[in-house]
């Protein structure tokens, strides 16, 4: 099993910028996979961003530019650095890590972004 936690939701400004991290903790063997997703009442949980094992990263059109994703792998953790954020980036921010081909999630972090 493999437990997740994340930190560094909150308000904030439009235009203004926060950090999530997610560290990750358990029968960890290999994150292949550690991202972002985020969702909002009534729509589907979608990919924000997302680095694999090799170093390879994919971010949302809609973010791109904007958000950034890195990892640290001595210490299992992702981060999601967010600057210029806008209202329509309001959202609970999911991490997600797949670990031995298994998907697992955080609990969720609350993103509100004011105009």
């Amino acid at each position: 099993q493999v437990q997740l936690v994340e930190s560094g939701g909150g308000p904030v400004q439009a235009g203004g910028s926060l950090r999530l991290s997610c560290v990750a903790s358990g029968s960890i063997f290999s994150l292949l996979f550690m991202g972002w997703f985020r969702q909002t009442p009534g729509k589907q949980r979608e990919l924000v961003a997302g680095t694999t094992s090799g170093g390879g990263t994919n971010y949302a059109d809609s973010v791109k530019g904007r958000f950034t994703i890195s990892r640290d792998n001595a210490k299992n953790m992702v981060y999601l650095q967010m600057n210029s954020l806008k209202p329509e980036d309001t959202a609970v921010y999911y991490c997600n890590v797949v670990n031995l081909n298994r998907e697992y999630w955080g609990q969720g972090t609350q993103v509100t972004v004011s105009s």
